[in-house]
């Protein structure tokens, strides 16, 4: 039995406290994280759902894509999970702005940031 009699192996040990974390994830683990998270988002794309933490979302997401999310939750830090799964709903809430405001006429304004130089100056002798 594991340490403690709590984990099978260390391998087992460490998954967990990258699930919990209580250790950062190493570069395979964030691979392993992102394609779970990718391959939890497509389930919820076929089933046209968008926020998978509340309502009918939540509902449909645990019947038809409850392997993914297991999967997703194994392989990734629980505040990653929260944090891609309301990412998801911003993001694509701010899509969906931004194709509204297209079809209304809206005109992009490119914004700059303190400190940047105008994209107009970039390129010309301006300082």
């Amino acid at each position: 039995m594991g340490l403690f009699g709590l984990f099978g192996s260390e391998e087992e040990k460490r998954k967990e406290e990258v699930r919990t974390g209580a250790r950062a994830p190493d570069r395979t683990e964030r691979k392993h994280c992102w394609e779970a998270r990718d391959n939890f988002y497509r389930c919820l794309d076929k089933h046209d759902v968008i926020d998978s933490l509340t309502g009918d979302g939540k509902k449909t997401a645990e019947k038809e894509c409850a392997q993914e999310n297991k999967a997703f939750n194994e392989n990734c830090a629980s505040a990653w999970v929260t944090h891609f799964k309301r990412y998801r709903v911003a993001d694509i809430q701010k899509k969906k702005m931004l194709e509204k405001l297209q079809k209304e006429g809206a005109n992009k304004v490119d914004m700059q940031r303190p400190g940047e130089i105008p994209t107009s100056a970039v390129g010309s002798n301006a300082r």
